[in-house]
C-alpha cells in the first residue's frame, strides 16, 4: 500500500442513466447524462464534502464511487486498482473496504431483524470471526448500549437508528465510507451528535469519508474540503474555509446565500 497515493482517484468520470420520463412507447429509454467528466481525488484519511442541489448528481457520484453504479466513461481507481468496469465477482473482495451509510435508516435497516443481527449480517457475509465481540465493539464505537442488540429499529429514535447504520458500516473496518445525506432527516441536536460521532470515528479508525449533503452548513462542520456539483459538473473544488470565505463559482454563492444566518448582516468571512 502506497500511503502517498490517494485512496480514490477519479478521472474524467461520466455516467448516463435511462431517462424514463422520456421513454417512448416502443423501444429503449434514451440516455440522460448525469455526470459529465469529473476529475478529483480523495486522499487517505480525508473527509470530502460533496454538495449540490437536487439533480446535481451528487448521489449518483457517490454510488459510482463505490460501484453501485457502473460509469459510462472515465476511470475510478480505489487504492490504485481500476474498478471502473470491474465485474461483480472481482468487486466482492473490495466491498468490505468500501461501505455506505444511507439517508433513511428506516428503509435501510431490516425492520424484522434486531440490532445485533443487523450489524452481524455483513460480518458473517464477509467471513469475519468473533462476530459477537465485533458487534459489541461497533456499538461501543457509536455510543449505543450493548443492550440495544435486542431491539428492533422501530424501537429506536431517528438518531439511534442512524448510529446503528454507522455501526453496521464500521464493524467491517472499511477504508472508505460514503455517507449520503445521513443527517438530513434529524433534528439539529441529533445532527450535531452524529457529526461529532463521525468526526471522532474518522480520527480513531483512520477512515476516509465522502459526505454528501445539500446543506453547506453541515459540510462546514465536518469536512476540510468540499466539491460543489452543479448539473453533473464540478462547479468548485477547494478547502471548505476558502469556499466560505471567497467562493469562486456563482452557483456556490447561491448555495451559501440559501443558508439562513442568525444575523442577516453578518458575512460568512
Amino acid at each position: 500500500m502506497d500511503d502517498a497515493r490517494p485512496l480514490i482517484e477519479v478521472e474524467n468520470l461520466r455516467l448516463s442513466l435511462p431517462d424514463l420520463a422520456g421513454k417512448p412507447l416502443i423501444g429503449p429509454a434514451p440516455k440522460l447524462e448525469i455526470l459529465k467528466g469529473l476529475s478529483f481525488a480523495i486522499p487517505r484519511g480525508a473527509v470530502l464534502g460533496i454538495v449540490g442541489g437536487s439533480g446535481s448528481g451528487k448521489s449518483t457520484l457517490g454510488r459510482a464511487l463505490i460501484r453501485l453504479l457502473e460509469p459510462s466513461g472515465g476511470a475510478i481507481r480505489f487504492d490504485g486498482q481500476d474498478i471502473t468496469h470491474l465485474p461483480e465477482a472481482d468487486l466482492r473482495p473490495l466491498r468490505r473496504r468500501m461501505q455506505m451509510i444511507f439517508q433513511d435508516p428506516l428503509s435501510s435497516l431490516n425492520p424484522r431483524r434486531r440490532v445485533g443481527g443487523i450489524i452481524a449480517g455483513p460480518l458473517r457475509l464477509h467471513g469475519f470471526d468473533a462476530i459477537d465481540r465485533r458487534v459489541d465493539a461497533a456499538l461501543d464505537h457509536v455510543g449505543l448500549p450493548r443492550s440495544f442488540r435486542g431491539r428492533y429499529p422501530h424501537e429506536l429514535s431517528g438518531g439511534q437508528r442512524q448510529r446503528v447504520g454507522i455501526a453496521r458500516a464500521i464493524a467491517l473496518r472499511p477504508d472508505f465510507i460514503l455517507a449520503d445525506e445521513i443527517v438530513s432527516g434529524l433534528d439539529v441536536s441529533s445532527q450535531a451528535q452524529v457529526l461529532n460521532l463521525l468526526e471522532g470515528l474518522v480520527a480513531d479508525l483512520g477512515l476516509t469519508l465522502a459526505f454528501i449533503s445539500h446543506d453547506l452548513s453541515v459540510i462546514r462542520r465536518l469536512c476540510r474540503n468540499v466539491l460543489v456539483l452543479h448539473r453533473g459538473e464540478i462547479a468548485e473544488h477547494a478547502p471548505t474555509a476558502q469556499v466560505f470565505a471567497a467562493p469562486r463559482a456563482a452557483y456556490t454563492r447561491e448555495l451559501l446565500d440559501a443558508i439562513p444566518l442568525p444575523d442577516p448582516d453578518q458575512p460568512w468571512a
